[in-house]
């Protein structure tokens, strides 16, 4: 068994499929299938059910990525714990964010981390709160940075909050509602809402304050990414709720406070032990922070 068989099979973990592991991998898919074959040999068991349509792991699969992970990562940590008890760091720092993420330019701030340490090297990548907040717990992602509702208890990270945000409403030109003087929940009980899929983090933050209002609410159209929040408002087929901050860039719509708004709380998410390149960037999070609170 060799390091570069684990770091292949558990790139089959992540992507799914033998195809995009190899991909991800840099290597031909060939090369990659012949790897962790040897690697099942040595182990004396199957790791992987294999399909046309997908793959799946064994028992004794799921037993090996829990050891074989932190192991990799163990490894790899070497070299970069050793360099930044030089003063130097380097290695990877990935990055993950939610669409509608308001608190902080994160492009500016992975531009300034770039400047101050050329030497690491940085993936970024969005996706729900859910899906961040497991990749950070499963080391995937060095920093996560989410929305969720108050109510979401953090568990298995190190976290920072970094804003509580109230939802306004956004309503199409001309709407019935936009006369109203002080909305509330209630008003919107009829209307066809725009909003996140059920389940995820995003929703949880409408259906908790409707449900703690005593109010029905009817999300006729589901989306992934709050620009076509606007697009569905702008065309008159629905009322949007979105942070405040969010809706101030909309164009062609009416916003409305809500009195009884729903509210989420934004949070830099990141491990309990992180690497070197995450100590420094959660280091750069925190100046930034200062930096503003100060002025």
């Amino acid at each position: 068994m060799n390091l570069k068989q684990i770091e292949y099979a558990l790139a089959v973990v992540d992507t799914g499929s033998f195809t995009r592991a190899a991909e991800r991998c840099h290597v031909v898919q060939s090369a990659l299938s012949h790897q962790i074959a040897r690697l099942e040999e040595t182990l004396g068991v199957i790791l992987f059910e294999r399909s046309s349509r997908r793959v799946r792991l064994t028992p004794a699969g799921e037993a090996f990525v829990h050891s074989a992970r932190p192991a990799l990562e163990a490894t790899r940590r070497i070299a970069e714990d050793v360099a930044a008890a030089c003063g130097e760091v380097r290695g990877q720092l990935s990055i993950g964010e939610i669409t509608s993420l308001t608190e902080l330019d994160l492009v500016d701030l992975l531009a300034g981390f770039h400047r101050q340490h050329p030497k690491v090297d940085i993936r970024w990548l969005m996706a729900k709160s859910e899906l961040l907040i497991a990749d950070v717990q499963e080391r995937r992602l060095d920093v996560g940075f989410i929305g969720v509702w108050p109510g979401q208890r953090l568990e298995g990270v190190e976290f920072r909050l970094l804003a509580e945000e109230e939802l306004v409403a956004v309503l199409p030109m001309g709407h019935a509602l936009t006369a109203v003087e002080a909305l509330t929940l209630g008003d919107l009980e009829d209307q066809p809402l725009v909003d996140f899929p059920a389940g995820t983090g995003a929703r949880r933050q409408t259906d908790e304050a409707f449900a703690a209002a005593g109010v029905r609410h009817r999300v006729q159209f589901e989306v992934t990414n709050v620009r076509l929040v606007e697009k569905f408002v702008q065309r008159a087929l629905a009322v949007g709720l979105v942070p405040a901050r969010i809706a101030s860039s909309f164009k062609d719509v009416a916003i409305a406070a809500i009195r009884d708004a729903p509210q989420r709380r934004l949070y830099a998410i990141w491990s309990k032990t992180p690497t070197p390149a995450a100590r420094a960037f959660v280091h750069m999070i925190e100046q930034s922070l200062a930096n503003r609170e100060g002025n």
